[in-house]
């Protein structure tokens, strides 16, 4: 939110993975309130750390009373501090969150952001997202379906599928994610898309046949972000990241030869306490063998209350460094190299960063800049790459209102047709 634009209140919300996104919270909290401004708090950072000096004095709602911001908002307005906290439950069970079905403005209205399940099942050591999302808790799928059909009757194109971890959605209440998905994919409409979030890498192995048959259907992208954090096994095993790096290259290398031209993004994070300089070269390889076209270099920061904080932390200097030699290795690969000429079916959605292009994104989520012409927006066009950079194409338009397309390479006789439903998982 934009503090001097804000008449009446101020609300900003932020993931609590790393100390970065709570001082960006406090930053904002103190320019608002410089500016005279009625603060209101929401995300993680104030559900995780209800008792944060800062907060003291302002509205907060937590991550799962969210229906609840316009009360909030209200007694906020008459001078009073309002906290909500507390989990959604039937019962003893956890519920996925907040109604899927509650209004909303999208910042964005051809793209619907759809979070299928809150919370993990994971104990990461240097991520303090668990203490504010707790314990996993999935929406069912009729909800998820029925939310989906929504956005698309009003006009929606894209749709983006989004949690902590996608890959544990349904383990609490007995479906998977590919039960989700073979359901989803049936209402989607000719001219749409669906986008995957993160996923770790230990749930997606179970379903790597099922994911070929998914990221491979016309109106659901190739594309999956699988962080792998470092490649090195004892450094995996004292974050509690739960699977090893040959685990991680399995789920690459499966995915990427049973779907041609799959896009998989990663994150690595640099200096976390017991990383060595062995452990280090180890993540810089994998950087290199893979040249994986998004990726996230993060630094390690302590986050306060997580067992990583009380790690003897690797001096400041030494973890610059390492972020600067595997962001070094990333910028010298070039995933675009060799595209120029070729022909790409894309769906645009979004104004690019430069204001004069138009962003469209192939079936593999790649981005392709476009002509900024008012008609291309929501449509779907061919176009013939004139240009590549680093992080997106240049294009020329050849067609309007094209259907995305797949390359031949996509005929397989061992993959099942939908109307079949969910395969056998793998084992």
């Amino acid at each position: 939110s934009n503090a001097e634009s804000g008449k009446q209140w101020y609300q900003r919300r932020v993931r609590a993975v790393k100390t970065p996104s709570e001082d960006g919270l406090r930053n904002s909290i103190m320019s608002a309130t410089k500016l005279g401004k009625k603060v209101v708090v929401a995300g993680c950072v104030s559900q995780g750390a209800p008792d944060t000096k800062f907060l003291e004095g302002y509205s907060v709602v937590g991550t799962h009373q969210i229906d609840r911001v316009v009360e909030v908002v209200e007694e906020t307005m008459k001078g009073h501090s309002v906290r909500l906290f507390g989990q959604k439950r039937e019962g003893t069970k956890k519920l996925g969150g907040a109604s899927l079905h509650l209004p909303k403005i999208r910042k964005n209205p051809l793209i619907e952001i759809i979070a299928i399940n809150t919370g993990c099942l994971n104990q990461c050591t240097y991520c303090k997202t668990k203490h504010a999302r707790g314990e996993l808790g999935s929406y069912p799928i009729d909800e998820i379906v029925q939310r989906g059909q929504q956005c698309f009757e009003e006009g929606v194109r894209e749709v983006w599928m989004t949690s902590e971890d996608t890959g544990a959605y349904g383990r609490d209440i007995g479906v998977t994610l590919p039960d989700l998905l073979y359901e989803f994919v049936k209402i989607i409409p000719e001219g749409c898309m669906l986008r995957l979030g993160m996923t770790n890498p230990p749930y997606i192995l179970d379903y790597l046949e099922d994911m070929v048959t998914i990221l491979s259907h016309p109106r659901v992208y190739a594309f999956l972000h699988v962080p792998v954090q470092a490649a090195s096994d004892t450094v995996l095993k004292d974050m509690k990241r739960e699977y090893t790096c040959g685990e991680f290259r399995r789920v690459v290398d499966y995915l990427r030869e049973h779907v041609p031209g799959v896009t998989i993004a990663t994150d690595i994070i640099c200096g976390f306490p017991t990383e060595t300089e062995e452990d280090f070269q180890e993540t810089l390889a994998l950087i290199d063998r893979y040249q994986f076209p998004s990726l996230f270099i993060n630094q390690f920061f302590p986050r306060p209350g997580t067992p990583a904080a009380r790690m003897k932390r690797i001096p400041a200097d030494q973890v610059k460094l390492r972020t600067k030699r595997a962001t070094e290795i990333f910028q010298k690969q070039f995933p675009y190299k060799g595209k120029v000429g070729s022909v790409e079916t894309v769906l645009v959605t979004e104004l690019a960063t430069d204001g004069e292009h138009y962003v469209g994104h192939n079936k593999f989520y790649e981005q392709v800049l476009v002509p900024k012409d008012e008609s291309y927006m929501g449509t779907t066009l061919t176009v013939k790459i004139t240009e590549t950079g680093k992080h997106y194409m240049k294009c020329e338009v050849l067609e309007v209102g094209s259907t995305m397309k797949l390359p031949s390479t996509y005929s397989n006789p061992n993959r099942i047709a939908f109307s079949e439903g969910p395969k056998k998982l793998v084992q």
